[in-house]
């Protein structure tokens, strides 16, 4: 290591202390920083990495990340994040917003002067989401967001708006990292309108550079690179109309500060944008994208694609600070896999790390190692940080309990100069060399796997397209894979609705999709296909009833033209034309405890079962002698003369036009009404509990006879 390479560092914070550790080749606590043994809420370093401040309860405190020591303290207390401005100069804090006792909000967002700890000016910031202020380069201005109005102000004189820059229903804006004083505000979709994004020029913002308009847009993240000449607009929407991700559509646009060029960024596999991140040279940016496996592509400064890396479960991309290597990673509920690519070969595949479970992973300012940890409140178990080489290997750990926040001290890539070729790993710190030891390889369980199929090659249909298996293809948000509308291996798949999303459309059953020629044949058939077997069943006697009501009345007409009466001809079990034997009558209830009353009355003995029975059929004879009027409605029937049922009565046309007449109707009903009754007094029988309506219908029967008799 050469004399004048600088040693990095990294600072932490846990539920009960601080630390700041040096990194390569040390590895060891900053010996002159006293650790605080309280309740810490937040810590940051300053981006020019000249200090470092941390807040308690009761204050902010400042130090020096090189010797540990405390330069000032701020008196704010419950201060909930901390920031500073570029070079270091102001220092901001935001605490939880409160009402004073005149019922006005507290000014909780407040720039201190670092070196002197001087209270400068406070602001009403009542949300915590975007509550920094946004610096130029060289500190000279400031903004902030207010409603309609990005406010500037000038650092040297805080206490008046310097200059108000007017843009309607502005919900987001980001500052150029660069030396142009250019700015870019977004405004979201509104009243039919398309979502805009306006870039400024300062110091009068009063000149629109460019801008791009584009829909599906509800919030957005505007990506600037490092010089400061070109922003990326990554976009996003709250759901997806087409019903294909639960998580809303992303898209990316690129917008040049020049005014020159604009373009949407051409994707070529479908799916959500995962991560997109600008090179540190600002030549050049990689986006990961796609349903997973995922794939990612490297784009040049005109959204022209220069390298494509090969599809994996990936779902973040960093550039090293010397934009030598690339590092795309899995991380989230993926395994933790990290690739690193060497951008001067040719984007070669340098090796594979496995950082299972971690949910931080940044690059060191020399760009050799890369820091990944697992924190809080994500996972609660196995804290800690680790540090590995861009070879592979691991250089150092440590176990931290609670760990909730870890970050390297800010450092110029010009202070760890890289050598070209890259040089091999160091020694490993004995801390890593214990963990390798010590730790037992887990084996991968993999998917299971049916004992009749182990130890054999895995089917294509069953790999990722990463591993060699087919492509997935997403219709609707449901995999659409050789023609059954599933994946074509376990048979019809069923729709899969996304809440809140357009509904999708519906294909004429043996249609090809989008219209044109069915490839199913002639489609016959496929519409029961679509159906339940208790709809087809439904559906088949609706059919047959139809029928036999056409033949019924065609049967009458020809029979009233000839003057005679053609008794019905039984079938091969002695039933009648429409399929009902005129010695079998079937009871229906209207209830629910109809249900319960036959389900209770399965489960009891045989002998029970056949009381039952003789009493039904008993009851059967009775109800037949009712319904056909045996002893109050009619005269004695003759057995030679031909006689209709009632249900073919019913299906007679009593007027010209052939429908009932009001009479007729009248004694259906009545009919209708005396059959319930009769059903209920054979549940009460039996012993069924009935309701009180129930009951008041049973009372109501002497009533309906008497209505029957005097249509008689």
């Amino acid at each position: 290591m050469a004399a004048t390479e600088a040693i990095t560092q990294f600072a932490y914070r846990t539920q009960k202390t601080i630390g700041l550790i040096d990194g390569h080749p040390q590895y060891s606590h900053q010996p002159g920083f006293n650790k605080p043994e309280t309740n810490n809420r937040c810590c940051t370093y300053s981006p020019d990495g000249r200090y470092f401040a941390w807040a308690c309860n009761e204050d902010v405190k400042v130090a020096s990340p090189d010797t540990g020591e405390i330069v000032t303290t701020l008196p704010a207390q419950n201060v909930h994040e901390i920031g500073f401005s570029p070079r270091g100069s102001y220092i901001i804090t935001w605490e939880r917003p409160t009402k004073q006792e005149d019922g006005g909000a507290s000014k909780n967002l407040k720039i201190w002067k670092t070196e002197t700890a001087e209270h400068v000016v406070a602001f009403v910031q009542k949300s915590q989401s975007g509550w920094n202020l946004q610096y130029t380069y060289d500190e000279k201005y400031c903004a902030r967001v207010v409603t309609n109005t990005v406010q500037f102000f000038e650092a040297t004189n805080m206490n008046e708006v310097w200059k108000n820059l007017r843009v309607e229903g502005v919900t987001e804006v980001a500052l150029s990292p660069g030396k142009n004083y250019s700015v870019a505000a977004f405004v979201p979709e509104r009243k039919g309108n398309p979502a805009i994004v306006k870039i400024f020029q300062g110091p009068n913002f009063d000149d629109v550079l460019s801008q791009k308009s584009f829909y599906k847009a509800d919030r957005v993240q505007l990506k600037w690179n490092a010089l400061g000449t070109s922003v990326l607009v990554f976009s996003q929407t709250d759901a997806d109309k087409t019903g294909k991700s639960y998580y809303g559509e992303t898209n990316l646009y690129l917008i040049t500060v020049a005014g020159n060029y604009d373009c949407r960024v051409s994707l070529d596999k479908e799916g959500p944008i995962h991560d997109v991140a600008w090179s540190t040279d600002s030549k050049e940016f990689g986006v990961v994208y796609g349903f997973m496996p995922a794939k990612t592509t490297i784009f040049d400064a005109r959204a022209n694609a220069i390298h494509q890396l090969p599809t994996g479960p990936r779902n973040t991309i960093l550039f090293s600070p010397h934009a030598r290597l690339v590092l795309v990673a899995g991380f989230g509920n993926l395994q933790g896999s990290m690739d690193i690519y060497d951008r001067q070969a040719g984007m070669k595949k340098i090796c594979t790390i496995e950082a299972s479970n971690a949910s931080v992973c940044e690059w060191s300012p020399d760009g050799r190692h890369v820091l990944t940890a697992t924190t809080s409140p994500r996972l609660r178990v196995d804290n800690g940080v680790k540090i590995w080489h861009y070879t592979g290997g691991l250089m150092y750990t440590i176990d931290l309990d609670e760990l909730y926040h870890v970050t390297w001290l800010p450092q110029s890539a010009s202070m760890h100069p890289l050598p070209n070729p890259l040089p091999p790993a160091p020694t490993a710190h004995e801390s890593a060399l214990t963990h390798v030891a010590t730790t037992t390889p887990k084996k991968p369980a993999g998917a299971y796997r049916p004992p009749h199929a182990r130890n054999t090659a895995t089917p294509l249909h069953f790999k990722r397209e990463d591993e060699g298996g087919a492509a997935h293809i997403y219709a609707n948000g449901s995999g659409g894979g050789s023609g059954s509308g599933s994946n074509g291996l376990f048979g019809k798949g069923r729709r899969r609705e996304v809440p809140g999303a357009a509904p999708a459309e519906k294909l004429v059953p043996g249609a090809a999709p989008g219209g044109g020629v069915s490839l199913a044949g002639t489609g016959a058939g496929a519409d029961e296909e679509n159906l339940s077997r208790t709809a087809v069943k439904n559906k088949k006697k609706r059919e047959a009833a139809k029928k036999a009501k056409a033949e019924q009345q065609q049967q009458a007409a020809s029979t009233a033209g000839n003057g005679t009466l053609q008794e019905p001809q039984p079938d091969r079990e002695g039933r009648e034309g429409n399929g009902r034997n005129p010695h079998q009558h079937h009871t229906r209830s209207k209830s629910r405890n109809n249900q319960q009353g036959e389900g209770h009355r399965r489960s009891k003995s045989k002998t029970g079962g056949e009381n039952q029975n003789r009493h039904g059929r008993h009851h059967s004879e009775q109800q037949l002698h009712i319904r056909t009027g045996a002893d109050n409605l009619a005269p004695p029937i003759d057995p030679s003369t031909p006689q209709k049922r009632q249900t073919d009565l019913d299906a007679e046309p009593q007027t010209p036009d052939g429908t009932p007449s009001t009479q007729d109707k009248k004694l259906r009903g009545l009919h209708k009404k005396l059959r319930a009754i009769e059903d209920l007094k054979q549940r009460l029988a039996n012993g069924e509990k009935l309701e009180d309506t129930q009951l008041k219908k049973i009372r109501t029967e002497e009533q309906v006879r008497r209505e029957l008799n005097g249509f008689a």
